[in-house]
């Protein structure tokens, strides 16, 4: 990694398929930064433990992902990839910036209210997730952390327990930025909500035609005639339609269900057609990075050296100021 640049930091948790809405309002952006900043990507298992249940599924959704960064052309020489359990000592540095993080703050998580008003079962590291997430973020010591809108708690948590800490022991801590992209949006799933895997209306990144085509096709529309004219801009299909197809193509499309004569079926296959012709060279690199074990592995491997490298002059500098010399 260059040094003349900044650093930026981004996690994704291991919970499931990514799916578009991951794509187009993480991993693209994410991306992007490489441009302009030494970029950090971690692979956040030990988070989804609070969910996650099947061990062989976290395995292997842990190498999906390490192929999805290579497949969307991430530089692993330039830039760092590692596996959060990789680096132990990120759950040393949680439990001490929990010895200076109130109940107070944490009953005010987002995460944490919302699984409470909906009666879902809570865990210790349901309710201790931001604690971890911000000794992920402050050990790398990152300038900026990319987050949407929905995700700006994290960071002023984290620079809350950073700031505990350094009260106590001197300024030890760097403060990091949240970094808020107003371009990226809600991504709508097939039936109109946010796409999510916890609402089941997502659609994989990387999946088959097959299966791609019988997903776009899923979609909810209304039951307007085969001849009547019809509205592509603000409709499901052409909302997600603008995110793979040219202003162009999206126009003519439009015009076409205008006219009328074309269904809501035609308009679906013709979304099914960009993104398929979007993704299929990435899904083709992403199948055959996939197939090599060994070569994800390896970049694990590499990531994490790089990783503790960078973490290490920071945890130090805690234990020190904490008396454990």
């Amino acid at each position: 990694m260059t040094t003349n640049k900044k650093r930026s930091l981004t996690g994704l948790k291991v919970t499931g398929n990514l799916h578009l809405g991951n794509y187009l309002g993480t991993l693209l952006p994410a991306l992007e930064l490489t441009k302009t900043y030494d970029c950090i990507y971690f692979i956040a298992d030990l988070h989804s433990l609070t969910t996650q249940r099947d061990g062989n599924a976290l395995a292997t959704q842990t190498l999906d992902q390490v192929a999805t960064w290579l497949a969307l052309g991430l530089d692993t020489d330039k830039h760092t990839l590692f596996r959060q359990s990789d680096v132990t000592e990120v759950t040393e540095f949680a439990w001490y910036l929990s010895c200076v993080t109130g109940l107070g703050l944490l009953e005010k998580a987002h995460a944490y209210k919302d699984s409470l008003a909906k009666g879902l079962e809570i865990n210790h590291g349901t309710f201790a997730y931001p604690v971890l997430m911000a000794a992920d973020i402050l050990m790398y010591e990152p300038d900026v952390v990319p987050v949407g809108k929905d995700q700006k708690q994290h960071i002023e948590f984290t620079r809350d327990m950073a700031g505990s800490l350094n009260a106590l022991y001197g300024e030890i801590l760097k403060l990091p930025e949240a970094l808020i992209d107003e371009r990226v949006m809600i991504i709508p799933g097939l039936d109109g909500q946010k796409m999510s895997k916890s609402y089941n209306n997502e659609v994989p990144l990387f999946c088959d035609e097959k299966t791609l085509r019988k997903k776009i096709m899923s979609i909810k529309t209304d039951s307007t005639g085969l001849e009547e004219p019809k509205t592509l801009k603000g409709s499901l299909v052409g909302d997600l339609y603008t995110y793979f197809g040219s202003v162009a193509q999206f126009d003519d499309l439009a015009g076409r269900l205008q006219k009328g004569g074309l269904g809501w079926g035609h308009a679906k296959e013709e979304l099914f057609q960009v993104i398929n012709e979007h993704i299929k060279e990435k899904r083709d690199r992403y199948n055959e990075f996939r197939k090599d074990e060994a070569l994800l592995r390896n970049e694990l491997k590499k990531g994490a050296e790089k990783a503790k490298a960078l973490a290490h002059p920071t945890l130090n500098r805690v234990r020190h100021a904490l008396g454990f010399r």
